[in-house]
């Protein structure tokens, strides 16, 4: 629609160069449909913004798409003829169906690194935030036709994985190994628990990480690769009830002795150097402090590791760019890490970027793996279902394995939403209670949304209405087929900014919208029926896009 208030600009003589991002379209629907500030004609013409508005208004000369035009103050307001706005973008949304709203622009193919787990501990709530936040930008990314590589990154090594180990030896090994996180999760809080009563302990879990990093005791690998192997089946679950996969999955294990390998070269070229005993970047004079690459008895660290996966990602696969996504705990160390990258001339260093989240705090704190503050995934969801299932209840009468599946979607989408539509640098207080409401700013009054319109069309019998008629178009109306419009110019924002929380607030509007122009007008039987439920279809078709691209599933029954 901006192509007809460029051509009516354009009548009036006024084309400069990139007029287009000028162009506004004003958060207030009384100051029209498009609005152009004159602020930068000034030199051109000579006069006062408010001069310019009114010069340009009276010379236009092509109106026939507008309804009216209008100078106000600096600005120059267009409101479109209603008829020709609502068959452009509704004959749009019908032609485009599920593609409408993807942008041709495209900043290429990318490996995309995100969830990263970690054997032996649990998967948490604070996991759900950047395993969202992965897969959504994923799916954004497709949508506008890059190719994604989709990687999981787990540490199977490290401090972390000996005291598992050491503890599960020392005092639960005549238990049965179980594929729960929650079981895992225990032994390692349990781990933490003695350790920290008595440090001395400390010494006998260097030892067992010692001989993990050697791989020379193979009782002590065995018990390691059996353990692993079962902590990583453990997330299969939760990927799939997340809607989330993976082309890769990648482990600190496989790229230990490239990483050795890369820290010795780059002490040769003396890049990196070795302080008492360590070996470190020492980037204190570019303000990053100092970076250790390994310990003082020669086991690596998860830095030098990142250094080979770097590496890895870009020789395994012909991708443009190469994003990982962690909590902002992270951030830190990955400025010292694509310094390092800079300094030891990685051809891809300027192609490797950090998207950081932030935290995720409760009502009651900061949650914690050492000392089990943590609340796993599973419990989580399980008591979100909960909420869920006692909702449906109220309205439908449906059989057990119903209601959980139906509360499972609902509850997903309460999760995932929550998660998704904060802006991904803020910290984030999660409320259940709230995250599951059916009413306000949630992933179920989503749903709830999406249910209600297919409900309309259901009694209409017809998925897709006829040929579109207009006869009128009210204020509601337009307000809707105006929200409707603006969806691509929301992805292409989201696409570039990394921000999915900007298709989720959308998605909450253009709900919100149809709520208000569905209790003030009805559809089925009206004299205006065959446009509304031409609205209808296309608010659901924009809404399931948008949906999708949080990673979030429709229903058509609450």
């Amino acid at each position: 629609m901006k192509k007809m208030v460029i051509g009516a600009l354009k009548s009036a003589g006024i084309s400069e160069r990139d007029i287009e991002k000028f162009i506004e379209k004003p958060k207030n629907p009384e100051r029209g449909d498009f609005a152009l500030p004159c602020f930068f004609l000034v030199k051109k013409l000579k006069k006062t913004p408010k001069q310019a508005a009114l010069e340009i208004s009276l010379k236009i000369k092509d109106k026939r798409n507008f309804e009216k035009i209008e100078a106000v103050g600096p600005y120059l307001n267009f409101f479109i003829n209603r008829s020709e706005f609502a068959k452009y973008v509704l004959n749009k949304i019908s032609k485009e169906k599920e593609n409408y709203g993807a942008t041709k622009k495209s900043l290429g193919d990318i490996i995309l690194e995100f969830s990263q787990p970690n054997t032996h501990k649990a998967f948490h709530v604070g996991h759900i935030r950047g395993t969202s936040l992965g897969e959504s930008l994923a799916r954004i990314f497709e949508f506008n036709k890059d190719k994604v590589i989709r990687a999981n990154y787990s540490g199977d090594t490290g401090m972390h994985i000996a005291k598992w180990i050491w503890c599960y030896i020392n005092y639960h090994s005549k238990e049965a190994i179980i594929n729960e996180e929650s079981w895992f999760a225990k032994i390692y809080v349990d781990a933490m628990s003695r350790l920290e009563k008595n440090p001395l302990l400390q010494e006998e879990v260097d030892e067992i990480n010692k001989k993990l990093d050697s791989k020379k005791d193979k009782k002590l690998n065995e018990l390691w690769r059996k353990t692993r192997n079962i902590s990583v089946k453990s997330w299969r679950k939760i990927y799939d009830e997340l809607g989330v996969k993976f082309d890769v999955h990648y482990f600190e294990s496989e790229v230990e002795q490239e990483s050795k390998l890369i820290v010795n070269n780059l002490v040769k070229r003396k890049i990196a150097e070795v302080s008492d005993g360590a070996t470190i970047m020492n980037l204190k004079e570019r303000g990053l402090g100092v970076w250790v690459l390994l310990r003082k008895d020669g086991t690596v660290l998860y830095s030098a590791k990142d250094i080979a996966l770097a590496e890895r990602k870009f020789k395994n696969y012909k991708v443009k760019r190469s994003l990982v996504i962690t909590d902002s705990a992270q951030d830190l160390h990955f400025k010292q890490l694509i310094k390092t990258l800079e300094l030891m001339n990685f051809d891809n260093y300027q192609n490797y970027k950090h998207l950081s989240y932030g935290a995720i705090r409760f009502p009651w704190g900061k949650m914690s793996s050492r000392t089990g503050e943590n609340i796993l995934y599973s419990e989580f969801k399980e008591s979100v279902i909960k909420q869920s299932s006692s909702e449906i209840k109220k309205r439908f009468k449906l059989s057990k394995e119903e209601i959980y599946e139906r509360a499972l979607k609902i509850s997903i989408s309460a999760i995932k939403y929550w998660m998704l539509k904060q802006d991904t640098n803020k910290t984030i207080i999660f409320n259940p209670k709230e995250a599951i409401s059916f009413e306000g700013n949630t992933g179920p009054y989503l749903l709830y949304s999406y249910a209600r319109a297919a409900s309309i069309l259901k009694r209409a019998d017809q998925k897709k209405p006829t040929k579109l008629v207009i006869k009128k178009i009210n204020e509601k109306e337009k307000r809707l087929i105006s929200e409707l419009e603006n969806f691509p110019e929301i992805v292409e924002d989201a696409y570039f900014s990394l921000s999915p929380n900007l298709i989720a607030n959308y998605a909450y509007e253009l709900s919100k919208t149809f709520n208000e122009f569905y209790h003030d007008n009805k559809v089925v039987g009206s004299d205006e029926e065959n446009l509304r439920l031409k609205l209808v279809w296309s608010f659901m078709q924009v809404l399931k896009i948008s949906l999708y691209l949080l990673g979030i599933e429709t229903i058509e029954k609450m």
